[in-house]
């Protein structure tokens, strides 16, 4: 147990592989691998994406590629799942999946001497997946639980009404854990059915990083890989109208509720992205430093945290926000976050605030790098988001190319209040109903703002996460940006 818990620490302190050095590794036309060389610790990581998201689930099985990513451990081949964690754990293989909008992604993490075991371990889980009775009822019973606690919640409330009403009807709008009633019907033969059509490597994505030679990896990918079927899966649906503008409530007797809210939003090939992502960095994605913020805490005490972000899937893109206070307290803070908006539509930001952030954005990208693990998932986003090889060396240039001109140009077109869908989670109540709650202190411990820009597929409410009972099925790809193997940068 100390030798397996002081080798989880090595993993955990791995020293970066250098970006500036990633290679493709040829496995084929149809897979592609970023590899990233580096010897400083006996550390390998591997993200790893299939075509295999929420947005491919059938209409009534709501959750079954979450269902199917939360079963890839749950045993395989001549392993059940006691054996399969068993044999996990003995090498200290770190091995975890989440199905996103759009993906499944993998993430693996493993000693170097074990990459052999651990990619023999992910090519049983892909080719000859158990889905055993016992091991189904309770990872069944898991998402279960988790749904019935997000009943009672309105910030999850909040976010899966949001996403229903803003992609009217598109796959994207479903949550990614489904719903109880398609829960409850998922069975191992449509668990089987979708692993043959969707875990395919036909548009297979590979980041790996570490201690391991560009032959070796090669050469243990390929073998990994070459049972794995070459089927293409079907292409996801184009999406129509994004947006319900308006206020819309979700109500829920609790003393605190939550509003999200979000505009469409700008895809991640247009040339406006950049511009658009360092005018949402300053609206609403600064921590502190944002207008947001100053505006709804720090000069009127209504809310602890206010955030946005702009996010961008394979057919849409949402710039996306929530804030929570009192419920006397939630209709004027979503008229406060209106008035900002527009005016920061019609202004823009001044010089020093446009300085600020390109500063913050361009001097916190390599902490993306920090670790071998955010490495490999870093580079699993630029993939996903079907950037060249070559992005992670412009990407600083591009933020600092960014003019005053760009961004006001883009927070015009962007953050248009009159647009903007609205669902508050909780029951508003009338001003003055409720006892008088303290102000919130002045500056309270508040988490960073996440390294710029947020995965594909991923969008960003900042909500509490899924909450399983013994392991996680998936974070909330209806709202939130924090998940093992995701990386955070545009």
């Amino acid at each position: 147990m100390k030798k397996a818990l002081l080798l989880f620490l090595l993993m955990l302190l791995a020293v970066p592989a250098r970006a500036a050095e990633i290679r493709n590794i040829d496995l084929g036309k149809k897979v592609e691998v970023w590899f990233a060389e580096d010897h400083t610790v006996p550390i390998v990581s591997f993200n790893i994406s299939l075509p295999a998201g929420s947005a491919y689930d059938p209409a009534d099985k709501a959750g079954l590629a979450a269902f199917a990513g939360a079963m890839i451990d749950e045993g395989a081949g001549g392993l059940n799942s006691k054996a399969f964690h068993e044999a996990l754990a003995n090498r200290a293989i770190r091995f975890s999946a989440r199905a996103d909008r759009d993906w499944l992604v993998i993430s693996i993490t493993s000693l170097s001497r074990n990459v052999p075991e651990a990619l023999n371990l992910l090519q049983l889980a892909l080719t000859r997946p158990r889905f055993d009775a016992d091991a189904l009822t309770r990872v069944r019973a898991q998402f279960i639980q988790s749904l019935e606690q997000d009943q009672a919640e309105p910030d999850r409330l909040a976010a899966k009404t949001f996403m229903q009403d803003f992609f009217n009807g598109h796959a994207y709008g479903h949550s990614t854990t489904g719903d109880i009633a398609s829960i409850r019907t998922i069975g191992a033969a449509d668990l089987r059915g979708f692993v043959k059509s969707h875990w395919v490597k036909n548009g297979l994505k590979i980041a790996v990083a570490g201690d391991i030679t560009a032959a070796e990896a090669q050469k243990l990918l390929a073998a990994t890989f070459t049972p794995v079927s070459g089927a293409a899966a079907p292409p996801e649906a184009n999406v129509g109208k994004l947006g319900r503008p308006g206020v819309h409530v979700v109500p829920l007797p609790v003393p605190q509720a939550t509003a999200v809210f979000g505009l469409p939003g700008i895809m991640r090939h247009d040339p406006d992205f950049i511009p658009g992502y360092v005018a949402n960095y300053i609206l609403g994605g600064g921590g502190f430093s944002s207008r947001l913020m100053d505006e709804v805490r720090v000069k009127r005490g209504l809310t602890y945290g206010v955030s946005t972000s702009l996010s961008s899937m394979n057919k849409a893109s949402v710039m996306v926000g929530s804030v929570a206070t009192r419920a006397d307290a939630i209709r004027q803070t979503v008229q406060v976050v209106r008035q900002t908006m527009a005016q920061y539509a019609k202004d823009g930001p001044t010089q020093q605030e446009l300085d600020d952030a390109k500063t913050y954005l361009t001097g916190s990208f390599p902490l993306a790098f920090a670790s071998n693990s955010g490495t490999a998932a870093q580079l699993g986003t630029f993939q996903r988001q079907n950037l060249d090889i070559g992005y992670v060396a412009r990407r600083n240039a591009l933020i600092n190319a960014v003019t005053l001109a760009d961004v006001k140009r883009v927070a015009k077109k962007l953050f248009d209040p009159a647009r903007m869908t609205v669902v508050i989670g909780g029951t508003p109540v009338q001003a003055g109903k409720m006892a008088p709650q303290p102000k919130p202190p002045g500056r309270p411990v508040v988490h960073q703002p996440p390294v710029p820009g947020e995965p594909q597929g991923r969008v960003k409410v900042p909500t509490k996460p899924v909450k399983p009972v013994e392991k996680p099925v998936n974070g909330p790809a209806d709202a939130s940006s924090a998940a093992h193997g995701t990386a955070k940068n545009p």
